[in-house]
């Protein structure tokens, strides 16, 4: 991700958590064709900034801190509906390395090119590659090696 959609990602939350605290709001989501963001607090928010990105262990997770109670508050982004969004064709068993102990096919902040092989998913003992359609970068992988996968499921980002 560039810096300037970071920046731009950073104002859109810093705007939204103006507007929770300016409105005494607990809930608020903002969507766009590519983004989803959607904030829910136990309480209304006062004096928040953000101090951590991804510190919950979840990938598509941020974290911002209410300076008033000190009470972590989640910020979810919507990545399926991101256009580099790499998405499950089946159900199946996902394997992130073309076999155990193997290298990774690839890892965060990789480089990539069309057709290149991202991760096997094994259905019916039949073990199918799911390659890259557009070149980019690895900025997301939300399935971790041998975990079972499911139609539809977001599988990694490729921006």
């Amino acid at each position: 991700m560039d810096n300037d959609v970071k920046d731009n990602n950073l104002a859109v939350l810093e705007s939204i958590v103006k507007i929770l605290k300016d409105n005494e709001l607990s809930e608020i989501e903002y969507e766009t064709e590519n983004l989803k963001i959607e904030v829910v607090a136990m309480q209304p928010i006062q004096n928040t900034t953000i101090v951590s990105s991804n510190n919950s262990g979840l990938p598509n997770t941020k974290t911002i801190q209410s300076s008033s109670n000190n009470d972590p508050i989640e910020v979810k982004q919507d990545l399926s509906k991101h256009p580099g969004a790499v998405i499950s064709p089946m159900v199946g068993t996902c394997y992130l390395a073309p076999e155990p102990g193997a290298k990774k096919f690839v890892e965060i902040g990789d480089t990539v090119k069309k057709g290149q092989p991202l991760l096997i998913i094994e259905a019916m003992k039949v073990m199918n590659y799911i390659r890259a359609k557009n070149d980019g970068k690895v900025i997301n992988i939300l399935v971790e090696d041998s975990q079972p996968v499911e139609y539809g499921q977001l599988l990694l980002v490729i921006e």
